[in-house]
C-alpha cells in the first residue's frame, strides 16, 4: 500500500472521475463513509457541481436523516456506544425508499429524508425521482459491513489519535463504537477507496501498489 498526499480539489476532482464512470447510462449508489471530523457530508456536496459537470445528476441523502426515533435509538441512554454502532441507524428504511428503488430494474423513487433526529419527528418531503443514470451520493458514519447495496463505496479514514483528538466534546463517548467499527469491519479493507482524511485540508488516497 501507499499513501499520495492529493490536495482537496484534486482529490474532489480524481472522485468525480471515478463515480461518474460507475454503471453509466445507470444510476450509481456511492456512500461516503466517516467519523464526524473527516467531512464525509461536506465531501458529498463538493461532488455535487463535478459530477453534473460530467452529465450525472445528483440526488443527496444523509444517513442522519434516516435515524431510528429516540425511544428505539436511546433505549440504552443517549451515550451507549454499542447502541450507536448496532442501532442507530434505520437500515431497513434506508433500504426500501433509498437503496432499493435505484437498483437495476426498480422506479428510481426516493425518500431523501425520513426523519428530523434532532427534533425527533417525521420530515414530510416527496419522493423524487432519479433519472437514469443519476447518482445518489449517501454521506454518514459507521455506514459499511451493513449489507447496504452500494456500487461504490469511498471511506474516509482517520486514525485513533486524530479521531480521538478532533472528535467534539460531546461526541466522545462514540469513540469505543468507532474502534469496534475498525476491529470488526476494516472498513479501510471494505471500502472501494479509502481516503486518509487525519488533516482534512491535506488528505491523502491510499493506494493498492
Amino acid at each position: 500500500m501507499r499513501v499520495r498526499p492529493i490536495t482537496p480539489g484534486a482529490l474532489v476532482a480524481e472522485l468525480a472521475e471515478r463515480i461518474a464512470a460507475v454503471r453509466p447510462g445507470s444510476w450509481a449508489r456511492v456512500a461516503l463513509d466517516g467519523a464526524p471530523p473527516a467531512r464525509p457530508g461536506a465531501l458529498g456536496d463538493a461532488l455535487v457541481d463535478p459530477l453534473r459537470v460530467r452529465g450525472r445528476s445528483v440526488v443527496r441523502v444523509s444517513a442522519r436523516a434516516f435515524l431510528r426515533q429516540a425511544s428505539l435509538r436511546l433505549e440504552h441512554g443517549r451515550t451507549d456506544p454499542d447502541a450507536f454502532l448496532d442501532e442507530w441507524l434505520d437500515t431497513g428504511t434506508l433500504m426500501r425508499e433509498v437503496l432499493g428503488p435505484l437498483a437495476p430494474g426498480a422506479s428510481g423513487r426516493v425518500l431523501t429524508a425520513l426523519r428530523d433526529a434532532a427534533a425527533d419527528r417525521a420530515v414530510r418531503v416527496p419522493h423524487e425521482t432519479v433519472p437514469a443514470g443519476g447518482v445518489l451520493l449517501l454521506d454518514g458514519a459507521v455506514l459499511l459491513g451493513r449489507g447496504l447495496p452500494l456500487d461504490l463505496s469511498v471511506h474516509l479514514w482517520l486514525s485513533p489519535g486524530a479521531l480521538e483528538r478532533t472528535l467534539a466534546a460531546g461526541e466522545r463517548w462514540t469513540l469505543p463504537a468507532y474502534a469496534r467499527y475498525e476491529h470488526e469491519v476494516r472498513p479501510a479493507d471494505v471500502a472501494d477507496v479509502v481516503v486518509k482524511m487525519d488533516n482534512p485540508e491535506r488528505p491523502a488516497l491510499v493506494e493498492a501498489v
